[in-house]
């Protein structure tokens, strides 16, 4: 890495922060870290930090250098730096496990590529869920590290189901924000911004995506309050995109077929997030992660669906080392 421009190390950073919502184009980057920023500098800091140490990692230990270029080897780590201080409060610890935590996001990035590779999936964000989870769930035993009581976990059956226009439009922006664990509409609306520099067929997902995600929540009773702060929305926004924007070719079937796994991301929030609870652990992005893995999965089977073409989250190989393939 050393001996390439730092500009290089930089953008492939930069990217890396655009990746977490499946895009590497770099005014989508930029705007994404803009709203983390303004979100509070804590967060902006560890989202930095943490797509810079997973960036460098991905270099030290011979990454393909395509794949690092396209940013796919940073956004993990962007997570998983917010994740940490947002759980864990902003103290010393919260630094070394960050550096920790981020650079074995990597590593877990190879091998869940290795290992999903011949069934034409994708890591996704699963390296950011399992590496957080862990660290979190592992931290109040450990008085050097833990700083506090818990972050609070969302509580699926709290609060009353009426809803407002305000808590509509609030809900829509939140949505996109807390795919990065921020509730604040105008972070959500700064990303949205940044998306729509990636095409308008990216930024039509992550909206329809969100409304997916608002009617499913509402349908089906969940609480305004959770709705409103995007908790039963952010996993429909990704998977609009990955489905809807990024694996699929751009068919009316594709793009109903992500509209109803965002929707179905919705209904296994709830799930998940129940089954997590005893043991205050998080949800984080695992509703997006395996509702994106069962549907990319069934496509061969479909023969009314279309898979992008070429892949547009590719498989990093060793085979052509300066190659990277755009989303």
């Amino acid at each position: 890495m050393w001996k390439r421009e730092p500009l290089a190390y930089l953008i492939a950073s930069l990217r890396g922060v655009g990746q977490v919502d499946l895009q590497p184009q770099l005014l989508t980057g930029a705007f994404i870290l803009a709203g983390l920023w303004a979100a509070g500098w804590e967060i902006g800091l560890f989202a930095t930090l943490g797509t810079l140490i997973a960036t460098a990692t991905a270099y030290a230990l011979g990454v393909d250098r395509g794949s690092i270029s396209q940013g796919l080897q940073g956004y993990s780590g962007c997570l998983t730096g917010i994740a940490l201080v947002t759980s864990l409060g902003h103290h010393p610890a919260t630094y070394v496990l960050t550096v920790v935590g981020c650079a074995v996001t990597t590593i877990l990035t190879a091998t869940l590529t290795t290992l999903l590779k011949p069934y034409g999936l994708t890591p996704l964000t699963a390296p950011f869920c399992l590496i957080s989870g862990v660290m979190v769930l592992g931290a109040p035993s450990f008085a050097r590290i833990w700083n506090g009581a818990p972050a609070p976990v969302a509580d699926p059956t709290r609060g009353d189901t009426g809803i407002t226009f305000s808590d509509l439009w609030h809900a829509f922006f939140t949505n996109v924000s807390q795919i990065f664990l921020v509730d604040s509409w105008y972070v959500g609306l700064i990303m949205l911004i940044g998306l729509a520099f990636a095409g308008v067929r990216v930024l039509l997902a992550a909206a329809l995506g969100s409304v997916a995600g608002i009617v499913a929540a509402w349908a089906l009773g969940a609480p305004t309050e959770l709705i409103t702060e995007g908790i039963y929305g952010y996993n429909a926004v990704l998977v609009g995109i990955a489905v809807g924007a990024v694996f699929l070719a751009n068919t009316p079937w594709n793009a109903a077929y992500a509209m109803f796994g965002a929707a179905a991301s919705t209904g296994l929030t709830a799930a998940i997030t129940s089954l997590f609870k005893p043991f205050n652990g998080h949800t984080f992005t695992w509703p997006f992660i395996l509702t994106t893995w069962a549907l990319m999965a069934a496509v061969p089977q479909l023969h009314r669906l279309r898979a992008a073409t070429p892949p547009s989250h590719p498989t990093p190989t060793r085979s052509r080392p300066e190659e990277g393939t755009a989303l």
